[in-house]
Parts: C-alpha cells; sequence; structure tokens
C-alpha cells in the first residue's frame, strides 16, 4: 500500500508542476528569429525585429517592426506596443549591428541583454551590417526565412569557407577572456534576393576599430582556427591552381621571453582541384607550395602589423603568454607589450593531389 501511496502523490505533484508551465501557441506569439540595431542619433538606438508568418503551402512570409530608444534595454517593451501577440525570444537564430552604431556606441550593452535572457541559446549568431541592418532584414532571400537564411550563410561559411567559427559564446569568450579580443562577420545587403559575407570586424572595449575585406580572411582563419575544408587560389608565373580540400593546423612557441618572441607554425595541406597551366608536374607542385608558402607568410605577418597597430588581439597572443610566463600582468599588453612582440609566421605547405587542369 505503501508503494502505492509514494505513486499517487508522485503522480499528482507532476500534474501539479506541469500545470505551472505557461503554455504559447505559435499561432498567438510573434517568435523572434532575428533582431537588428541601427545608429538613430545621439544616443539613440533603433532595433528592428524579425518574425515569420507561417502560411499553409507557402514559404513564411517575414515581418518586421521597428522602434526607438533611449534606453536600449527598452526596445523589446516599445516593439510590444506595436504587436498584436506576445513577442518571444526563444527561436533568435542572429542578432545584427549596424556599422555606424557598433563603431560609435559599440555593442556591448546590446549583447548584455541576451547573454542574460535563458531563452537565448549560446550559439546565437553575431554579425555586424555593412550599412542598416533594418535595410538588411527587410529584404527576401529564401524560401524558409531571412533568418534562416542568414543563419545558414554564416554556418556555410564556417563550415566550408573562410570565417573562423563565431557565435554569441565565442564572442564574450573572447571579450572576458585576458589577453584577447572578439571579433564579427560582416554582410553586405547587395539586393532584394542577395547578402554576402564581405569582411570580419574586430572590436577593442566594444566598439569596431578595424575591418578586414574577404581576401584577408583566409589568412586570418588559418591564425585562430582550423580548416578541414576549405579553397584558396595561388598564382605561380606558370599558371594559376585551385588549392580545394585544404586542411590546416597552428601551434604557437614562446620562442624567446626578453624580448618577446612568438613563433607560429601553421601546417597546410591541399589538392590541385584546377590548374591553368599545361601540365602539374612534380616541379611545378614545388613551385605552387613555395608560392603558398610565401604568400601565407606575407599576408598573415601583415595581419599581426595590423592587429599590433590597432592594438588589438583577435589571435590571443597577450593569452598565451600569459599561460607561459609565471605571474604575467597583462594589464598594458594592448598598448605596450603587444607593440613590442615578434612574431614568426613559419608556414609548411604539402599539396598531396592534382586533379583537373585547364
Amino acid at each position: 500500500m505503501k508503494l502505492v501511496h509514494k505513486i499517487i502523490i508522485l503522480t499528482s505533484i507532476a500534474f501539479l508542476l506541469n500545470g505551472c508551465v505557461k503554455k504559447e501557441i505559435l499561432d498567438d506569439i510573434n517568435l523572434i528569429e532575428a533582431i537588428g540595431f541601427d545608429y538613430a542619433g545621439e544616443g539613440m538606438t533603433s532595433g528592428t525585429i524579425l518574425y515569420p508568418i507561417y502560411q499553409p503551402d507557402q514559404p513564411p512570409e517575414n515581418k518586421t517592426l521597428t522602434a526607438k530608444a533611449l534606453i536600449k534595454k527598452s526596445i523589446l517593451q516599445d516593439i510590444q506596443l506595436q504587436s498584436a501577440n506576445p513577442i518571444v525570444t526563444g527561436s533568435m537564430e542572429a542578432v545584427l549591428f549596424a556599422k555606424e552604431l557598433a563603431s560609435k556606441d559599440g555593442v556591448l550593452e546590446l549583447i548584455d541583454a541576451f547573454q542574460r535572457d535563458p531563452g537565448v541559446g549560446s550559439g546565437l549568431y553575431l554579425a555586424v551590417v555593412d550599412g542598416e541592418a533594418r535595410e538588411l532584414m527587410e529584404g527576401n532571400y529564401g524560401v524558409r526565412g531571412n533568418a534562416t537564411f542568414i543563419s545558414n550563410l554564416l554556418e556555410n561559411n564556417i563550415d566550408n569557407e573562410d570565417l573562423p567559427k563565431t557565435n554569441l559564446q565565442k564572442f564574450l569568450f573572447s571579450y572576458y577572456q585576458e589577453g584577447q579580443t572578439p571579433f564579427m562577420p560582416q554582410l553586405k545587403k547587395i539586393s532584394d534576393e542577395k547578402i554576402e559575407l564581405n569582411g570580419i570586424c574586430f572590436f577593442k572595449h566594444g566598439k569596431v576599430v578595424e575591418t578586414i575585406n574577404p581576401d584577408q580572411m583566409f589568412f586570418f582563419r588559418l591564425l585562430v582556427d582550423k580548416y578541414s575544408n576549405g579553397l584558396h587560389r595561388v598564382q605561380t608565373k606558370d599558371g594559376e591552381a585551385a588549392i580545394r580540400s585544404i586542411r590546416s593546423t597552428h601551434n604557437f612557441d614562446l620562442s624567446q621571453h626578453s624580448p618577446l618572441e612568438i613563433t607560429v607554425k601553421i601546417k597546410v595541406q591541399g589538392i590541385v582541384n584546377e590548374y591553368t597551366g599545361n601540365e602539374v608536374r612534380p616541379d611545378q607542385i614545388k613551385l605552387l607550395e613555395k608560392a603558398f608558402t610565401e604568400e601565407i607568410k606575407e599576408q598573415s605577418t601583415k595581419l599581426v602589423e595590423i592587429f599590433k597597430e590597432k592594438q588589438i588581439d583577435p589571435v590571443g597572443f597577450g593569452h598565451f603568454v600569459k599561460t607561459r610566463t609565471r605571474n604575467y600582468d597583462l594589464s598594458k599588453w594592448l598598448e605596450s607589450d603587444l607593440q613590442n612582440l615578434t612574431v614568426k609566421v613559419v608556414p609548411h605547405v604539402m599539396i598531396t593531389e592534382a586533379g583537373v587542369i585547364e
């Protein structure tokens, strides 16, 4: 009998707890999938939410609502005044910041609201918009909705192209990490049906201070992330080759303490998929490997010099030095020690196969 009583009590508690959960019907809420922020004048911020309207046998209709506010955390409350249904953040895929806003006011106060929201996942994508966030969100980019298109665009470039892994969690980790500064991808609206990834923005104290173009992204990823499947074109005097299926790794070595010197060893392995020359002979392979090695060394070193000039450290050299030096003080890293740091990039390129010849 005691066992029966326990079962009855546990079942009753389960029903009571279930009754405490607030139920929300999809048709009765506005499920935010993306939100964008624009600069709206001195101290003012404009926020735009993107939510879908689902229709039978049709792609979702992209809907937006916009409000301006002096206090950034009240933007969603102001947008709610325009909505007939409750606004819910549990399905957000992307947060966008207009570059003007990210450069002048910064993004930290806005990001803080999302890191405190238990309904927002840490895998949320963050991106800077080259232009206005609202204008970009009001396009029509695919049958699965604008937010999903933006999310898939970033995910594809992380998995198959030159964008290092990035999301809300990684941005905050880099921001709070001693000896490292964060970055975000940059998006640009090309037309009402097309968006492109056109760079990476780097932050200092929560504000954009530098941007690199797509041609530089490949070399930045070599410094901060691994390649499991990439593509790069290499030019020699005999022709141009497309190096595909690129795999890469990197590691740091504190080769000297005083003055500070870090050696960055980069290993790259790939396949010649296309070549514009007559024949990919072994000697041509060696020329391609040499040209690729020199390009990696030159372009990666240029990036390091840009970071030193802007007093930012997205690679995390400072954090690495701290882990290798007892009681190291990072308080003046960006302004002083980083400027005196010597970084030697040592690439090793190996081309294993040759494919199509044009």
